[in-house]
């Protein structure tokens, strides 16, 4: 499976943060799984990416923007250059069988609503997308935008219930629990 991870891309985050990152590359790289990241050598990217590649990942794929290919990770094992962010976010969805969202800033949010739309486009028009979103909502911090997006489903004004159809899970042992479950799909 192709895993598209969404994060930070901060330093200096705290280790029950971190700790999340190191245990979703982990679970990938163990299970022969592909990375598929925004390739950044930094925060939670880097940190994904170092475990995933120190528990044997083969395959580990960074969608760098052009105008960031000089903090490219070295740990990427291909590097896919895109024109700009928007670019990127269609790559990164290209690639997926399955997101994970683990706590970021405004960029992780963009990349998690576009995904959201592009599955209920899929939907819309008939290819059926059925690729899982797993939001690790660590101390709540994205209860807000979940209630948000519920809402948003079941007002007039959406056509489908996929965008708020995200599994929002608490910490890392929930997150590496759902995944296994998807695995065994």
């Amino acid at each position: 499976m192709n895993i598209v991870v969404y994060c930070s891309a901060n330093q200096d985050l705290p280790v029950e943060i971190t700790s999340i990152a190191t245990a979703l590359g982990k679970w990938i790289g163990e299970g022969g799984h592909a990375l598929v990241y925004g390739g950044v050598n930094a925060g939670l990217m880097h940190i994904t990416a170092q475990a995933a590649a120190s528990a044997g990942c083969q395959s580990i794929v960074g969608v760098v923007p052009e105008f960031f290919r000089h903090r490219a990770d070295p740990l990427c094992t291909e590097l896919v250059l895109a024109r700009d962010l928007n670019d990127r976010k269609s790559r990164l969805i290209e690639h997926g069988d399955v997101f994970v969202v683990l706590p970021g800033g405004l960029g992780t949010i963009d990349e998690w609503i576009s995904t959201l739309s592009h599955l209920m486009v899929e939907g819309i028009v008939g290819r059926g997308s059925k690729c899982p979103v797993i939001v690790v909502n660590h101390n709540g911090m994205y209860d807000a935008m979940a209630q948000q997006l519920r809402n948003t489903a079941a007002s007039q004004f959406s056509r489908s219930s996929v965008i708020a159809s995200s599994i929002l899970v608490n910490n890392s042992q929930e997150l590496i629990n759902k995944l296994n479950e998807i695995n065994k799909l």
